[in-house]
């Protein structure tokens, strides 16, 4: 077989290791003069045309019957060129994908090669382009151990012979531009192991756009020409340090929150106008919304996610818009002063065939080690922190959100599954590290290097951590020793305080300090005390029926609750629903309850929380030294007996305390005696058993004026008025 019909059969057969060397123009073996070559299936002729004069140079000829065309042209200057190729009933002037020079630029070349590249989503993936005054989409992927890889889609019939790319060996990227083809239309990557074995068709890693569930392959995005209007939010949000503002969180699952008459979800624009409104009328500061990266199981809630640049195509108005639709939804809310969140997941990813497993036919984004590259519990793949491409890939993928999309922060999904090498694991399921601990010491070097790359170049957003260990310094900075993140979810008060209020009044006396305990802990990290979706859902119910005792008791229970999460030390965050005491559990496939909002006890909730996050903004002893041990003072801990809580909350003005009392007993208490840090006058700011909100509407008729008796080792104290189950705040006035 002659060399040249071993390349035709190796186009054919798509596995031709030089696709560039041989199609398009190159310099005739035996001479100087230029050999021009094309693939075009279904053609009866194909002609080439000079670019600048518009005339035929010459004809070329099909090899056997191959549909592969060539010419040996007189010509020995490089020149510009298009095909002219008929087809039974079109003859069309196009353009040659392998007369185009290479996508990538030398330094974005050595900046991937090195894991360095700070925006590779702005060279990765699909991107409409321009080359030679030439529009077209240039395509680009990782994968440096297969042996053949070709953009397929829509505009090639889905064949993997038309379109192989070019190998960037630097980097081990493959890539290629090709002509006039356009912004909705789908593609996938068709790759074939070291060995020539053909993969599953595999998705985008780097998609900014995505087709809706059940379809999976990737969109080729517009470009978005959205006009932002936040200006002055991303300007003004880090002027001060987040550990010292009010951030009170609504968490938002999209797909459920509210959807139509007909079950279906809202679009992105409607929840802007729907959603937030709602938001800023309960006094949340921040949305954080669980995952919204493009992910291919409804039930999985985004938590196993596929694409990791693309916002999910179940809420996009149409596909066209996507995009920016979704820039709109974040845009509103920075207008209506409210920050956004989202759930990033760096902790594992489906195994699902179109992503990224296996993905050129090694263990390219997962660990190869399936003690390290495997979660047993969701049966999904680990990264491999440990691989320089990996590590840039995952930080580039969060980054991306705030950059591209504006988000104010990132709340990571399962620290501690990827900082333990023995997490969920039996002996002899997992290898110790280097030292013979259970760190796992990719893992902490890649958090860090993601913490430091956040805040580095996106001032005045933050980051929070899902860690339920008592792992050291998971919210203190990397250069002190830390993993750097901004916040750190306190599981420990969310398990404790649930564990007490589930439990009926009578028996509560035994477990005091399952509500005091947290604050033993309380100021060892940035903290926020979450009751999230995790707690109603897999059989729990709701918050609601957590609360023992009767009807009114349960909501007297919920509103006592809320009252001490509000002022204890710590930023909040809420699961939607929660707020106005959902009766059900979360039922992620359809709306949440919201008839219930028109019966007086759920709206009374309501409209509490409401009251709570006004009050909590409006106060900065309540908000300012959240992190600090000087913002609390214990009053009162040890009335076991009466179930009774009472501390002070100061802020930077320590001469503005708040005091905080909670009676978690069905009992009312008359003239009971409180001691205060500072004489003078309190007034009454909060009472969570006013009648407004549901409650039995006893009270200290709208404030206290402190008296010289010694009380809890302090020189004065109020005498007060502790209605049942209920957290009341005083203000000095």
């Amino acid at each position: 077989m002659s060399n040249l019909q071993q390349q035709i059969s190796a186009i054919l057969a798509a596995n031709h290791s030089q696709p560039y060397a041989f199609l398009g123009m190159h310099k005739s073996d035996d001479s100087d003069h230029l050999t021009v070559t094309t693939f075009q299936p279904g053609a009866s002729a194909v002609s080439l045309i000079d670019k600048k004069t518009g005339r035929t140079v010459n004809k070329l000829a099909e090899v056997d019957h191959s549909e592969i065309f060539t010419v040996k042209t007189r010509r020995k200057n490089r020149f510009d060129y298009q095909l002219k190729v008929k087809f039974d009933e079109a003859e069309l002037l196009l353009e040659d994908p392998f007369a185009f020079p290479p996508v990538l630029g030398e330094l974005d070349v050595h900046l991937l090669a090195e894991g360095t590249h700070k925006k590779p989503y702005q060279v990765m993936g699909a991107h409409l382009k321009t080359i030679n005054d030439v529009s077209g989409v240039a395509f680009t992927v990782w994968a440096p151990n297969a042996s053949h890889v070709a953009v397929v889609g829509e505009f090639n019939h889905w064949d993997g012979r038309k379109h192989p790319m070019r190998l960037r060996h630097d980097c081990g990227v493959w890539e290629i531009f090709i002509p006039h083809i356009n912004a909705g239309m789908s593609y996938k990557y068709e790759i074939k192991d070291r060995h020539g074995n053909l993969l599953p068709l595999k998705s985008d890693p780097f998609a900014s756009q995505s087709q809706i569930r059940p379809e999976n392959a990737s969109v080729i995005a517009p470009v978005s020409h959205y006009q932002w209007r936040d200006q002055q939010w991303l300007d003004t949000r880090g002027e001060k340090h987040q550990r010292d503002k009010a951030i009170s969180i609504y968490e938002v699952h999209l797909g459920s929150w509210k959807r139509k008459e007909n079950n279906e979800f809202l679009n992105y624009r409607e929840l802007a106008d729907d959603l937030i409104q709602y938001v800023k009328y309960m006094n949340f500061t921040h949305i954080q919304l669980m995952p919204v990266s493009e992910y291919p199981f409804d039930g999985s809630w985004g938590y196993q996610p596929v694409g990791l640049f693309a916002p999910t195509s179940r809420f996009g108005q149409s596909p066209e818009t996507l995009i920016d639709d979704f820039k709109y939804f974040v845009d509103t809310c920075h207008q209506n002063d409210i920050g956004l969140l989202i759930d990033w997941v760096p902790g594992h990813f489906p195994v699902d065939e179109h992503g990224l497993a296996q993905f050129d036919g090694t263990h390219l984004y997962e660990h190869e080690d399936r003690r390290k590259g495997f979660h047993p519990d969701w049966n999904t793949l680990i990264y491999n922190y440990g691989r320089t491409e990996v590590a840039n890939f995952l930080r580039a993928s969060a980054n991306h959100w705030l950059d591209r999309y504006h988000v104010d922060g990132v709340r990571v999904d399962a620290v501690a599954s990827m900082l333990y090498l023995d997490y969920s694991r039996n002996e002899g399921e997992w290898e110790p590290n280097e030292y013979g601990g259970r760190e796992n010491l990719e893992a902490v070097a890649f958090l860090k290097s993601f913490n430091e790359s956040l805040y580095g170049e996106h001032p005045g957003t933050f980051s929070v951590a899902e860690e339920s260990t008592s792992w050291p310094g998971v919210s203190r900075p990397t250069d002190a020793g830390g993993l750097g993140f901004g916040f750190k979810w306190n599981m420990g008060w969310m398990n404790d305080s649930l564990e007490y209020m589930s439990r009926d009044p009578i028996y509560r006396k035994h477990h005091q300090n399952e509500m005091s305990f947290s604050l033993v802990y309380a100021f060892d990290e940035n903290f926020i005390l979450p009751l999230s979706h995790d707690e109603v859902v897999h059989g729990k119910g709701s918050i609601l029926g957590r609360m023992p005792g009767d009807d009114w008791q349960r909501f007297a229970n919920l509103r006592a609750y809320y009252g001490f999460m509000w002022t204890h030390p710590g930023k909040k965050l809420l699961f939607m629903g929660c707020e106005y005491a959902q009766s059900g559990e979360w039922n992620f496939d359809q709306s949440l309850d919201w008839h219930e909002t028109h019966q007086p006890k759920h709206a009374g909730v309501q409209t509490m929380v409401r009251d709570l996050n006004l009050l909590y903004r409006n106060t900065p002893a309540l908000y300012e030294k959240d992190c600090e041990h000087d913002g609390f003072e214990w009053i009162d801990h040890e009335n076991a007996e009466q179930s009774i809580f009472a501390y002070a909350r100061f802020g930077f003005n320590r001469d503005k305390p708040i005091i905080v009392v909670s009676n978690f007993t069905p009992e009312t208490h008359h003239n009971y005696r409180i001691g205060v840090p500072v004489a003078g006058k309190y007034k009454e700011r909060f009472n969570s058993d006013a009648e407004i909100y549901g409650g039995s509407n006893q009270g200290n008729l709208g404030g206290v004026l402190s008296e010289r008796v010694s009380q809890h080792h302090r020189e004065n104290s109020v005498s007060i008025t502790i209605p049942p189950l209920s957290t009341i705040v005083l203000e000095l006035q």
